[in-house]
Order: C-alpha cells, then structure tokens, then sequence
C-alpha cells in the first residue's frame, strides 16, 4: 500500500517530541506540507529545520492548546501559509501528578483537562471549520489505554482521555456527510520522553510492570503509531470514521 500525501497539507499538535514529532516527519517524508505545533519554541523549531534540511515544507507554530486564542491562530497561519488543511494529528498532552481521587490537587486536574481534553475541543473546533469550507479533511485524535480502562492515581488523565473519545464520536457524526472524518488513536505503552519522565517521576517500577503484561512483550516505538495515523487520515481509510483504535501490543484484549 503507497499512502501518499503530495499536495496534502497537515497539521500536528505536540510535535516538538516523541508521538507528534515522529508523526510530523512520517507526514512530511509522504509528501505532506506540515505544521508543527508545540508550546516548546525552541524544541518545535529544531525540529522543523531538521526536516528542512530533508527538503521537506515545514512551519514551526508556538502554540499552547489550552489558550483558545493560540489554537486559532495556529489553524489561521496554517492555512496562510500553505492554503489549506487536509489533515490534523491533534497529539499534545501531559500526565497529571499521581494522587489517590481524594487527594488530587484540584490546579493539577485544572490543567490536565485544559490541555488534554479542552486542547483537543479546541483544536477541533477550528480545524473544523476550515474542513468544513474546503468539504474535506481527516482528523485524528488522540487519546489513550487510559480513555479505555481505569488507572489508580491518574484519575485526571484517564477522565480526560475517555473525554477524547467522546469528542471524537459525536465530531464523527456531525461530519460525517460533509467528506470529513474524525478517529482517535488509543496508544498503550509507547517509549517517548513522556515515559522517560514517568520513569524519573517514580513510576519506572509501574511501567515494567504493565510491559511484562503486553501479550508482544515489548514496548512500541513512536514511528508505530506515526503509521496509524497517517492510514487513518489517508484515503487508505476513506469509510472509517467515529472509530478509536488501541495500537497497544495486544495489551487491551486480556
């Protein structure tokens, strides 16, 4: 299967690092013109002259998800830049602090929803109504194992990513007749700097523990999840919609 993206124009939130970083190279290596977003300047703008220097079309956007006016402005100089917006990875994302339900600090939950669920609302929002002007376009989501099951001390990032789904069901239906197709990605056990930072934060010991359960017995590479996204805004996928798919090892099936 050649999926292509010559002419296409994409779109990444949290690009500066691990998922949303190998998807925007995956994206720009298929041809694609990209935009990378990511709250990080200096991380989001290395990586696009990197991919310059591969000949590819790449803009740097300093934007934080969780600022409506920022995520606006980032869809308006998208489509400045290159004309339009065919695809969007909206990616970006932060673990909440671990904590029983009765001790969450309520500034943490505060900030997990804005920027993982009300950033992936907003991100929504606006590239769905350049979508919705062109009559096309293809958005993944990307939420979690953790919008599937339950997690003791991550009550915040696992109400948030269950949120994420139900975003993408309800945007999946209401443009569904409009050439527009809205899907989520529910990654498992991914190595990126996220879990490097799990892992210094203390949570190293809870990690093996789930990979020892991955019917694979491995954990996934970013570049993995990168292939499932571009299938799924490519025409490879053109009557899948409303849909969120676990790239996990196999680990949900237990």
């Amino acid at each position: 299967m050649n999926i292509t993206f010559e002419n296409k124009v994409a779109l990444v939130t949290g690009a500066g690092s691990g998922l949303g970083l190998a998807t925007a190279k995956a994206f720009a290596l298929s041809g694609a013109a990209v935009v990378l977003a990511d709250r990080n300047r200096d991380a989001v703008q290395s990586a696009v002259d990197a991919l310059k220097e591969l000949g590819a079309r790449a803009l740097a956007v300093q934007c934080d998800v969780s600022d409506d006016v920022q995520v606006e402005a980032m869809v308006a100089q998208t489509v400045s830049t290159f004309g339009r917006l065919d695809v969007a990875y909206n990616n970006a994302g932060v673990q909440n602090i671990l904590a029983e339900t009765a001790d969450s600090p309520r500034d943490d939950y505060d900030r997990v929803m804005s920027i993982n669920l009300r950033g992936v609302w907003s991100s929504m929002k606006f590239e769905l109504q350049q979508m919705r002007k062109q009559g096309n376009g293809a958005i993944v989501n990307c939420s979690s194992l953790g919008g599937l099951v339950g997690g003791a001390e991550r009550g915040a990032y696992h109400a948030a990513k269950h949120g994420v789904l139900g975003l993408t069901k309800s945007a999946a239906l209401e443009y569904a007749a409009q050439g527009i197709r809205v899907n989520a990605i529910c990654p498992g056990l991914i190595w990126t700097p996220m879990a490097d930072q799990m892992v210094a934060g203390g949570q190293g010991a809870a990690l093996e523990a789930m990979a020892a359960t991955i019917p694979m017995g491995r954990h996934g590479r970013p570049e993995e999840i990168a292939d499932a996204v571009l299938w799924l805004c490519s025409e490879a996928s053109s009557y899948v919609t409303g849909q969120s798919i676990s790239i996990d090892g196999g680990f949900i099936m237990r």
